[in-house]
């Protein structure tokens, strides 16, 4: 992983095949904090799914860790990832529990975005969150993200068709508020 890949108190990494009972352990764990917004694999065919998807050329998978233990504290992704003339990609990430609301995610959202616009060299990274998932949506415009859209019947999660708003950041927005020239809080 990059040097650019560590902030102040979290660093991002690759999942490893050793890893799977504590990611699974954290999922169970955090069943509440992640329904009905998102599903994490909880099986370990799932785990290993996930594993196989970080070796994936169009996608992007990081574990988001503690710097003081290591400890897991969340998962970022990119998904779909085009290069070529168009150089875009989708966010996707959640949390884990009981690191959750002290700002774990938001220095791993970051570093993800950070990975996206300066190892991968992309121009625009897309994230959609259901409506009510007012902290995922906190999280993205604290991270300089603008709305797009609404997107109705979006996304099939949890067996169900729900509906997204949809968000973007392109790559000359974050850098500017990586100088610290953009509003709200400044990335690490």
């Amino acid at each position: 992983m990059s040097p650019r890949a560590k902030a102040w108190r979290v660093f991002l990494r690759t999942p490893r095949p050793e890893d799977r009972e504590a990611f699974l352990a954290a999922v169970r764990e955090s069943r509440r904090l992640h329904r009905p917004w998102t599903y994490p694999p909880d099986t370990s065919e799932g785990f290993d799914a996930l594993v196989r998807r970080a070796e994936i050329p169009s996608e992007r998978v990081y574990l988001i860790c503690r710097q003081e233990d290591g400890a897991l504290v969340g998962v970022g992704n990119l998904g779909q990832i085009f290069l070529g003339d168009f150089r875009s990609a989708y966010l996707g990430y959640f949390g884990f529990a009981p690191y959750d609301g002290l700002g774990y995610m938001a220095e791993g959202v970051a570093l993800v975005l950070r990975a996206a616009f300066e190892d991968v060299g992309l121009h625009r990274v897309e994230a959609n969150v259901q409506p009510d998932n007012v902290r995922s949506i906190a999280l993205l415009e604290r991270q300089g993200f603008r709305r797009e859209g609404y997107s109705p019947r979006y996304l099939k999660i949890g067996g169900r068709w729900r509906d997204h708003v949809r968000y973007a950041i392109l790559a000359d927005e974050f850098h500017a508020r990586e100088r610290g020239q953009g509003p709200g809080d400044r990335a690490r």
